[in-house]
């Protein structure tokens, strides 16, 4: 039986994307050659697995009697505790049901480890892998989007969660948290209040949002966490990791309680990554980058369709 024909529109639309896909070769090019100039092994992990990571807010797709991975983050923590000291991995990720002008189910993310530093070291070296990016991808730091430059080279902003809502919402949630309001307020009123003009780190969050991140020392309501913003966009979620398995398992069990009484999927725990913090994972930082985003802002597109031209375009209201 023959294939069905493509249709004409769709095609020019690939056509009309080429720009595009030079674009994310040319950043694909620049992450690679930024992290082999530092060291950095470059890995793949399975995109398949029989067991996706348990996190309180993602939900995985099914794939047969298996999941498509969430992240590549359980399986890069086993390799860092096999003795990996610093590496990377570039490919695509899925999420039930993220959809919108920013979220898609498949997106490609970067992601990377680097033991002996924690959250504040990442901070530096993000700092310099988009830096490089930008004068790779676009031959400049400085840039037009959505209406308002960017400029990679003016001081990053870093707020931390709590001075930061209790400036402009009126409330802590570090010391009194609550899931619903922090949410609605992260949302409503911090991040439509960062400046547009550089890039933007909000960090420290309350340790209940700190997924697989450490505690700070001395400040235990707080996680070692920050994230990357430009242009109002999200683009990076950075960790000092979580190396105690005591807490981690005790972070598990409140999840898929939580899940469960929500009515959503509960995903057992994934026993080899245990047994990898078991046996002992040094003082790590990591941190996720979606690349899909940091393309979609660099070449000022207005929402994720157009720099994923084989997506079915939804909605681009809706975030």
């Amino acid at each position: 039986m023959p294939l069905p024909s493509v249709p004409e529109d769709g095609l020019n639309r690939l056509r009309a994307a080429r720009p595009v896909f030079e674009a994310r070769a040319r950043l694909v090019d620049a992450v690679r050659s930024f992290f082999k100039s530092r060291g950095y092994l470059e890995v793949e992990t399975p995109v398949r697995l029989p067991v996706p990571a348990l996190e309180l807010h993602i939900d995985a797709l099914p794939s047969g009697n298996a999941f498509l991975r969430t992240s590549p983050e359980l399986a890069m923590k086993r390799l860092v505790a096999s003795g990996y000291s610093s590496l990377f991995q570039i490919g695509p990720c899925f999420r039930w049901g993220e959809t919108g002008r920013i979220h898609h189910e498949e997106f490609s993310m970067l992601e990377w480890y680097r033991i002996g530093t924690d959250y504040t070291g990442i901070f530096q070296e993000t700092q310099d892998l988009i830096r490089s990016v930008a004068d790779q991808v676009l031959g400049r730091r400085r840039w037009d989007f959505q209406g308002q430059w960017i400029d990679l080279d003016l001081p990053w902003v870093v707020l931390s969660v709590d001075e930061i809502f209790k400036e402009r919402a009126g409330w802590d949630p570090v010391e009194d948290f609550d899931a619903e309001r922090f949410d609605r307020d992260l949302l409503g009123i911090i991040e439509p209040g960062f400046p547009r003009d550089r890039a933007v780190v909000l960090k420290d969050y309350p340790a209940q949002l700190g997924a697989l991140a450490r505690r700070k020392p001395g400040r235990e309501q707080v996680a070692e966490r920050w994230e990357l913003y430009l242009g109002g966009i999200e683009i990076a979620n950075a960790f000092s990791e979580l190396t105690d398995p005591v807490e981690q398992r005790a972070r598990f069990a409140d999840w898929t309680a939580q899940r469960q009484a929500d009515q959503r999927s509960v995903y057992p725990v994934d026993p080899e990554f245990m047994a990898a913090l078991e046996s002992g994972l040094p003082p790590t930082g990591g941190i996720a980058l979606g690349l899909d985003r940091l393309l979609m802002v660099l070449l000022n597109a207005a929402s994720l369709d157009t720099v994923l031209p084989f997506r079915t375009p939804v909605d681009t209201g809706s975030t």
